[in-house]
């Protein structure tokens, strides 16, 4: 049975073997809301890495809204269009560093929240001016109520096997992207994403229908990828990860005029879509890097990212018959972007269908 709505088994056998593989929620700490827009964001001062060298930019291997995705059924197409499982929107970033690293706090401040739950190893860190960090995949060596400094006092050690420490942030209760402009510092990305494949289908789960005989309601589905700003060592090596923005248009193919003017389906640059529309921005067939099937483990195996351009369904029928180019652009935090063109053909009148 397909799921429509992100199921959270933050207790998955899945998860506890692999801190890589753990399916965020967004009911951290029992105080964590979602909404639409923080002001905090714009005042608040920049802050440095959680990890030494705090000035300097390290691997970010798991970014902002990439899909966290832990199958129960086995490794096939089938679990992959109609399969089971908890799958929710990375709620942070993964910023790669070896097992045993220090971590430190990027703000000081007072230590609210501690767990050391297999799979749950968390610090919760609040500061005066309403932000707080969470810092997972540490082993604590700090308490609740303790004061920590920036850059000074150690949180604790990165777990084996995790790699990397997850740093969450939030502003007066939203969670929000480290890498928006402003915050995490310092950050560069000069390489564009790309749009890798466009695809109309009859349904999000169907067939695909040949762009040169469009008619009807149909699904649009497109593929997109970024890489990574540094080369991220290890097993992570050149793995993908999502875009921050994602947008589409469609203009006629013989004079270039806009049709259907430009639509935004996918943005996290600076919050998270809501979670419970998780099947509704990304497609069917959406995994994340080294993902979870039952017991299998995809290790070393990169992630596919299919968004759902219209996800009530693109009706041909508000377009005359003709030829059009449908152009999908992905963009990251800073603003570099990539294009893919696919022309398609709308005949929806029998007579020039037959023609």
């Amino acid at each position: 049975m397909t799921t429509t709505t992100p199921r959270i088994q933050l207790g998955s056998s899945a998860c506890r073997l692999l801190c890589t593989a753990l399916v965020t929620t967004f009911a951290l700490t029992g105080s964590l809301a979602l909404p639409a827009r923080s002001s905090a964001a714009s005042t608040l001062p920049p802050y440095g890495w959680p990890v030494k060298p705090f000035d300097r930019v390290h691997p970010v291997r798991g970014t902002f809204g990439d899909p966290r995705t832990v199958f129960t059924g086995g490794p096939s197409r089938r679990t992959l269009l109609t399969g089971e499982g908890s799958f929710s929107f990375h709620f942070g970033i993964d910023v790669s560093a070896p097992n045993g690293a220090a971590v430190y706090p990027v703000e000081s401040g007072t230590v609210t929240a501690v767990s050391q739950a297999k799979g749950r190893e968390y610090v919760d860190v609040a500061s005066s001016n309403g932000r707080s960090f969470q810092y997972w995949h540490i082993t604590a060596i700090v308490a609740p109520g303790q004061r920590v400094e920036a850059d000074a006092t150690v949180l604790g050690h990165i777990l084996r096997p995790a790699g990397h420490v997850h740093l969450t942030e939030l502003d007066n209760g939203v969670i929000v992207n480290p890498l928006v402009p402003g915050h995490l510092r310092p950050y560069a990305d000069t390489t564009p994403p790309t749009v890798t494949r466009i695809e109309f289908m009859q349904s999000v789960t169907g067939p695909d229908v040949s762009p040169r005989h469009l008619h009807g309601r149909l699904e649009l589905v497109a593929t997109a990828q970024d890489m990574p700003t540094l080369p991220v060592p290890g097993a992570w090596n050149g793995l993908p990860v999502t875009p921050a923005l994602l947008s589409w248009s469609v203009r006629s193919a013989g004079t270039g005029r806009i049709v259907v003017p430009t639509r935004v389906v996918y943005d996290v640059r600076t919050h998270l879509p809501d979670p419970a529309t998780f099947w509704r921005v990304y497609a069917r067939g959406t995994h994340q890097n080294m993902t979870t099937f039952g017991t299998h483990y995809s290790y070393r195996q990169p992630g596919a990212y299919l968004f759902r351009l219209a996800p009530d369904g693109f009706d041909t029928r508000t377009l005359h018959d003709g030829v059009y180019e449908l152009v999908v652009t992905a963009t990251d935090i800073r603003g570099n972007h990539g294009s893919l063109v696919q022309r398609f053909s709308v005949r929806n009148t029998p007579s020039v269908a037959g023609a």
